[in-house]
C-alpha cells in the first residue's frame, strides 16, 4: 500500500489588458498593455492517511496581509484543509500585476481591484482540482546549479550600497529539484527551488509576465511533462545578472537555463530506485556480464507539516499619522504630475510617493510594538523538507539552515503566506542600504529565523 498521495490543479490568472501592472517607483505608465507569457496559480496537494497539506505556486508579486488571508480562507472552505495546511508560494514577479501598491495607482484601480476580487476562489478551484486527482506518488530530489543569480547589494566609491551586482558577496546557485512520479514512474508535478529576484524585466516593459520563473516551468514541462511549480528562495539580497530591462529577451532567455538545469536534474532522478542483480555472462570478444536491473521499492515518503508564528523583534518607527501625511501629500503630487508633468517629473514623483507610501505602511503596521508574529512553515516529503516564512530573506539565513538542517534536502523560501518586509542578517545593518532602510525588524531578526527553522526541521525529521 502506498500511503502517500497527490495531485495537482491550475489556474489561469493572467490579467487582462488595462490592469496596472508592475509597480517600480521608477515606472511612469500604470496599465498593462498586455501579457508576454500567461500567469498561472498551480497547486499540489499532498495526503496520507492522517493528513493532507497543499502548496500553491502563484504568479505574483505578493499579496499584503489583508488579501493573503481572504486567499487563505477561501481555499481552506472550499477544500476543508486547515490554513496552517496551506502554503501559498509568490514567485514575486516585478512585472506583473500590480497587486502591492495600491494606493499609488491613479488609473484602473477598479481593474486591478476585480482582478484581486476573482483570485481567491480561482486559487481555490486549483486546489480542489489537485484533491479531485489524488493518486499513489513517490518523491525524489536532487541538486545542481545555475548562475543567473548575482548578490545585489553593491557598494559604490562613495560608500553607499545600491541595488546593484556585487560578485564578491554571498550568492546561492543551487538549483534544488523534487521530482513526485505516478507509480508508472511517470512525472506528475516537479517542484523547482532558486533564489533570485525576479527583476530582469523592469519598469520601461508594459506587459506582464511571470518573468525568468514562469518560463523556466514551462521548460521544465516541455522537457519531461506533468506540471512544474517553482518555490523562490531567499532573495532578500539576490538579484539576476542581467535585469532592470524592458528587453523581454533577457527573462525568456534565463529561465531557459534555470528550466533545462532544473529538468537535466529531474531526469535524473529515479524515484524507483533499482538494484543490479548479475543473470548470466554472454561470451563475446570478450566475457561480458548481464545485468537486470530490479526495482526496490522504497519506502513510503513521510508526509508532516507544522505551523507556528515566531517573534520577531522590531525597529523603533515613526509616528503613523506623520508618516502617511507625507505619503498622501507625495501621492496628491504625483497625481497632479501625471495629469501636467513630463515624463522625466512623473519618474521622480512616482519614485518618492513609492518610498513615502512604503515608510508609512510600515509605520501603520509596526509603529510602537516591540514584536511583530511571523510565519514560519514546516513541510516534510520523506528526505526532502520545504520551509517558509513570509517576507524577503537573505541568502544567508537559507544556506546556514540548509548547511546544518537534518534532511538531506532543505528549501528554504522566503515570499510564503504573505509579507513584503525584507529581513537582514546582522552584518547588513553596518553597511545600510536599501533593505536595511525599508526593514521593520532588528538586527537580532536573522538569528531568531534561522534557530527557529533548525528546531522546526528537526521536529520534522524526529517525528518520523
Amino acid at each position: 500500500m502506498h500511503e502517500l498521495l497527490a495531485g495537482v490543479g491550475r489556474c489561469d490568472i493572467t490579467p487582462a489588458p488595462g490592469t496596472p501592472q508592475g509597480g517600480w517607483g521608477a515606472q511612469t505608465h500604470q496599465r498593462g498593455a498586455g501579457t508576454d507569457l500567461p500567469l498561472f496559480a498551480t497547486a499540489i496537494v499532498f495526503q496520507d492517511v492522517a493528513q493532507s497539506v497543499a502548496t500553491i505556486d502563484i504568479d505574483s508579486i505578493g499579496f499584503d496581509p489583508e488579501w493573503t488571508q481572504r486567499i487563505l480562507d477561501a481555499v481552506s472552505a472550499l477544500s476543508g484543509l486547515e490554513t496552517s495546511s496551506i502554503r501559498l508560494s509568490c514567485t514575486h514577479t516585478h512585472s506583473g500585476p500590480n497587486t502591492f501598491r495600491i494606493p499609488v495607482i491613479t488609473e484602473g484601480r477598479d481593474m486591478i481591484l476585480e482582478y484581486l476580487e476573482g483570485l481567491p476562489l480561482q486559487i481555490a478551484g486549483a486546489v480542489w482540482q489537485a484533491q479531485q486527482k489524488l493518486r499513489p506518488v513517490r518523491v525524489g530530489a536532487a541538486a545542481g546549479s545555475c548562475e543567473i543569480n548575482v548578490n545585489r547589494r553593491q557598494e559604490l566609491p562613495d560608500g553607499r550600497i545600491v541595488v546593484g551586482r556585487n560578485p564578491g558577496g554571498p550568492v546561492d546557485h543551487t538549483v534544488r529539484v523534487v521530482r513526485i512520479d505516478e507509480l508508472d514512474e511517470q512525472p506528475l508535478a516537479n517542484l523547482v527551488h532558486y533564489a533570485c529576484h525576479p527583476t530582469t524585466v523592469g519598469w520601461d516593459a508594459d506587459v506582464a509576465t511571470p518573468d525568468y520563473p514562469g518560463m523556466a516551468k514551462r521548460v521544465v514541462e516541455e522537457q519531461l511533462g506533468g506540471v512544474c511549480l517553482f518555490l523562490q528562495g531567499a532573495t532578500g539580497n539576490i538579484g539576476p545578472r542581467m535585469g532592470f530591462t524592458g528587453d523581454l529577451s533577457i527573462y525568456r532567455r534565463f529561465g531557459r537555463l534555470l528550466g533545462l538545469e532544473a529538468s537535466k536534474l529531474a531526469l535524473g532522478i529515479d524515484t524507483l530506485p533499482r538494484k543490479a542483480k548479475l543473470v548470466g555472462l554472454q561470451e563475446s570478444g570478450t566475457t561480458i556480464a548481464l545485468f537486470e536491473d530490479v526495482p526496490a521499492e522504497p519506502k513510503p515518503a513521510t508526509l508532516g507539516v507544522l505551523s507556528r508564528f515566531l517573534q520577531l523583534p522590531l525597529k523603533e518607527l515613526p509616528p503613523p499619522a506623520e508618516a502617511e501625511a507625507e505619503a498622501e501629500s507625495l501621492r496628491n503630487e504625483l497625481a497632479r504630475l501625471r495629469r501636467e508633468g513630463t515624463e522625466a517629473e512623473i519618474r521622480t514623483a512616482t519614485s518618492r510617493a513609492t518610498q513615502a507610501s512604503m515608510r508609512a505602511e510600515r509605520a501603520r503596521l509596526h509603529h510602537g510594538r516591540s514584536h511583530i508574529d511571523w510565519h514560519l512553515q514546516g513541510i516534510r516529503l520523506g528526505s526532502v523538507a520545504l520551509i517558509g516564512i513570509p517576507g524577503e530573506p537573505f541568502i544567508e539565513i537559507s544556506q546556514e539552515v540548509a548547511a546544518r538542517s537534518p534532511f538531506p534536502h532543505t528549501l528554504f523560501s522566503g515570499y510564503s503566506n504573505g509579507g513584503f518586509s525584507y529581513l537582514p542578517v546582522r552584518s547588513a545593518y553596518l553597511a545600510g542600504g536599501y533593505e536595511v532602510e525599508t526593514s521593520p525588524f532588528s538586527p537580532d531578526a536573522a538569528e531568531i529565523v534561522v534557530e527557529e527553522s533548525l528546531r522546526m526541521l528537526q521536529e520534522l525529521w524526529d517525528a518520523a
